[in-house]
């Protein structure tokens, strides 16, 4: 029985280009040495899952993948919620029982740390991601914010707003200010040029931003954009692993996939057309992610099925760690060449039920009753199958997953210092960037109407006269004349076409 499933992992793990060695199959409760568990690089931008109850060892998984895939130059990008990743950056300490298990498996364990940059959207150390109002676009932003038609109209009709009369959103605070001027000082105008806005409409967008803003994505939404070709480099040959430290995000799920799905769309709509190459140009992992699908709603789960099944064209994986499978919809699941499902527990009936099911969404084997190993397996103990070269599954397989060969514990805070320290990406997006946008058009604007009008109505050595001035010109045309010259060469806002997604296609840096 062992020789023929060796026979039959290898005959369904033939590569002739590079892989990673993810572990060594099991049978029997036994590790057998010599039937490695190989992951052909050229498909892993088909996406995955890592998957399995707490303790199990998914997050040690998790680690394992983004370290062989940087010793192979492949840079990754992994969301850190529980703060336990950030070893990366140290080397992992040999001891018996991993010297044992890297024997076993067959592989060397040689201890280093990786080249890592510690990233945050909150107040988290390191280097600072942020994206401006603007380049969400309409469409992002109504359905980050879960409005209706008539209430998407109303985003739709400002951001067109904003793009004529070249007033930039960079911030929440401008979309506010533009919320309230298109139902007071500018209600005039914009019902003559766009027609009637409802106020209750722009109420309720204006409690849905400020909910938002409660989960601290003021801090997040500004300048200076971050741009996502930084996350594809390397250092010496090997990939650069970006950890986006998210330990103070884990109440706020708004703000997480909000994070996320910017992230997601600015690679697909920045990245070029890659095809079918020998190894992703980028890995992303994104721990918890039942974050991102629990608070979603139907039109933003679609728009993140949409950007998982379009982004493998541009090289880029996407991989879940979740505790069980049904955390992720159907519609994604199936879109998931890699998965790797580490033990469940059957306390309850309903457990039992979750794992008869976790096991249908594997392929039949002749070795396991997956429904049995599923709640046996130790830790560090997975069933794993992938897709071959040729987008073939590969056998299922009870799999020892190797030790990781950096820390596998924190870094101190003296450590956390260094790192930041030494990037290069910290001086280029953490300085304070506040320059004048739509909230101070506006407001200076109205208060040059309001001394304007203030000083018409004093008593002056001149009759007054009945004849048209300057002064008698709509807001419109006073804000398109004053505030073009003075922003030309100042904003990069200009008339910017938009893609499917509902975001910039393009910008200028």
């Amino acid at each position: 029985m062992v020789e023929k499933f060796k026979k039959t992992l290898a005959e369904g793990q033939v590569y002739k280009k590079d892989f990673i060695t993810l572990g060594t199959g099991i049978l029997d409760s036994e590790p057998i040495p010599g039937a490695q568990i190989k992951l052909p690089l050229k498909t892993l931008n088909r996406h995955g899952l890592i998957a399995g109850a707490t303790g199990t060892g998914k997050t040690k998984t998790l680690q394992v993948l983004a370290e062989q895939l940087s010793l192979k130059g492949v840079p990754s990008v992994l969301m850190d919620l529980k703060g336990d990743l950030s070893g990366i950056a140290q080397p992992g300490e040999a001891n018996d029982f991993i010297m044992n298990r890297s024997k076993v498996i067959g592989v060397d364990y040689q201890p280093m740390g990786l080249p890592v940059e510690l990233m945050s959207i909150s107040n988290e150390k390191g280097v600072r991601l942020k994206a401006t109002v603007s380049e969400f676009g309409p469409v992002l932003v109504s359905q980050i914010l879960d409005l209706n038609d008539t209430q998407r109209g109303v985003i739709a009709l400002i951001f067109r707003y904003c793009d004529l009369h070249h007033l930039p959103l960079l911030n929440l605070q401008d979309l506010k200010r533009m919320l309230q001027f298109v139902t007071n000082e500018g209600k005039e105008e914009i019902t003559k040029e766009f027609g009637r806005v409802s106020s209750a409409s722009v109420s309720t967008i204006m409690r849905k931003i400020i909910e938002l803003e409660q989960q601290g994505a003021d801090k997040f939404f500004g300048e200076k954009s971050f741009e996502v070709e930084d996350f594809c480099r390397q250092v010496y040959g090997r990939g650069i692993i970006s950890i986006i430290r998210l330990t103070d995000v884990q109440t706020k799920p708004k703000l997480f996939s909000t994070f996320m799905l910017s992230l997601l769309s600015e690679i697909y709509e920045t990245f070029p057309e890659q095809g079918d190459d020998d190894k992703p140009k980028l890995c992303l992992f994104i721990d918890e992610a039942h974050l991102v699908f629990d608070n979603s709603s139907k039109d933003l789960l679609e728009k993140i099925e949409s950007i998982v099944k379009l982004i493998r064209s541009k090289g880029v994986g996407v991989y879940f760690c979740t505790q069980t499978p049904t955390d992720v919809p159907d519609s994604i699941l199936g879109q998931l060449g890699l998965k790797v499902q580490h033990a469940l527990r059957a306390f309850t009936a309903k457990d039992r039920k979750a794992i008869t099911k976790t096991a249908e969404n594997y392929p039949d084997s002749e070795f396991y009753e997956t429904s049995e190993v599923l709640t046996a397996m130790g830790i560090g103990e997975a069933l794993v199958t992938a897709l071959n070269e040729k987008g073939i599954p590969t056998p299922l397989a009870h799999t020892l997953i190797r030790a990781p060969i950096t820390r596998m514990d924190i870094l101190s805070p003296d450590e956390i210092d260094s790192v930041v320290n030494s990037s290069g990406l910290v001086a280029k997006y953490n300085q304070e960037i506040d320059r004048e946008s739509a909230f101070e058009m506006l407001e200076k604007k109205m208060d040059k109407i309001e001394k304007e009008q203030e000083k018409a109505v004093l008593p002056g050595p001149k009759p007054r006269t009945t004849k048209r001035t300057k002064q008698d010109d709509s807001l419109i045309e006073e804000l398109s004349k004053n505030t073009m010259v003075r922003q030309i060469g100042r904003t990069i806002f200009r008339e910017l076409t938009r893609g499917i997604l509902g975001s910039f296609t393009g910008r200028k840096r």
